[in-house]
């Protein structure tokens, strides 16, 4: 009986599998995986540096508006608040009409913010994410009006309100500013990146039209960015100076426009102007207090991807 050896081939590679890391450097690597990362002591050194920085301006506000004429002036001046905080913020208050002006600056940042948020989104979808002519051509021309100082448009844009007969009211304040050009390309280069092309054209695919994927998949894609937007906006309207101090009068002010009240007098009263200015920066702080953890949370939200 004969049996027939079947050839081997020699030629055939051998794997050879990779070497293992040792068992201590595995655990060595799971447990540096798994370990939060804890800032030092010079961390929290700078971060503190940071934040007396940061609140030192509110703080002397509040120490300068809780003192007299006097004592603000003297040399060193006072670096511990003072007994007449209440008094001041009173007196303030009633020179300066601050209830009517902050409900105008409430009316005229929130339509503001409001508008700028919904106009720039629109437009930041369209220039992110829809194919059309001219969409380059256009996009230069936003750009572009960032570049124009915005007070060589006072004179011809005053003429315009006069002659609609909005003047000294509010809406010559807010319709100037209903959009900006920094809005608009924020939003756009925002959709750019957070919006997928995949996922608008499969919206396209099912049917839906561009108002729809508008409200159901660039909205909630968005928030992020619109919160950022919106508080940003928000506080430049209500800080703004320039523009109602031209259009509006002292009998319909808006806060920094009824500011300038109480600077009226031959010797300034710099206690009394810090606090009207505390007063006008108080709504602005309990903004922020209120809605500061869901603006950072947003924020946080729209940096991870993945």
């Amino acid at each position: 009986m004969t049996v027939n050896s079947l050839p081997v081939r020699t030629d055939t590679p051998v794997r050879t599998p990779a070497p293992k890391a040792p068992r201590a450097g595995r655990r060595l690597l799971r447990i540096r995986a798994g370990r939060q990362h804890h800032a030092g002591p010079l961390a929290y050194v700078l971060l503190g540096i940071m934040a007396l920085v940061s609140i030192f301006p509110l703080y002397w506000t509040m120490v300068a508006a809780s003192t007299d004429n006097t004592r603000v002036s003297q040399s060193p001046p006072p670096f511990l608040p003072g007994p007449n905080l209440f008094s001041n913020l009173a007196r303030a208050w009633d020179e300066a009409a601050m209830g009517k002006a902050m409900v105008n600056s409430l009316i005229v940042a929130g339509v503001i913010a409001l508008s700028t948020v919904l106009f720039a989104t629109l437009a930041g979808f369209a220039f992110a994410k829809l194919r059309f002519k001219g969409r380059n051509i256009l996009l230069t021309l936003v750009i572009g009006t960032m570049m124009v100082p915005p007070q060589l448009g006072v004179v011809p844009l005053f003429m315009m309100m006069s002659d609609l007969g909005l003047a000294q009211q509010l809406p010559a304040v807010i319709f100037p500013t209903l959009v900006s050009a920094v809005g608009v390309f924020f939003m756009r280069q925002y959709l750019g990146e957070a919006l997928p092309d995949e996922l608008v054209e499969a919206a396209r695919v099912d049917g839906a039209h561009s108002l729809r994927i508008f409200w159901s998949i660039v909205l909630p894609v968005a928030r992020p960015a619109m919160a950022v937007l919106f508080m940003i906006t928000f506080v430049h309207a209500w800080n703004d100076f320039f523009w109602p101090f031209v259009v509006l009068d002292m009998t319909n002010p808006t806060v920094p426009v009824a500011l300038t009240q109480l600077s009226a007098g031959y010797v300034r009263d710099q206690s009394l102007i810090m606090a009207g200015a505390l007063l006008g920066t108080l709504p602005l702080l309990a903004m922020f207090i209120v809605f500061g953890r869901q603006i950072v949370s947003g924020i946080m939200a729209g940096a991870v991807k993945g």
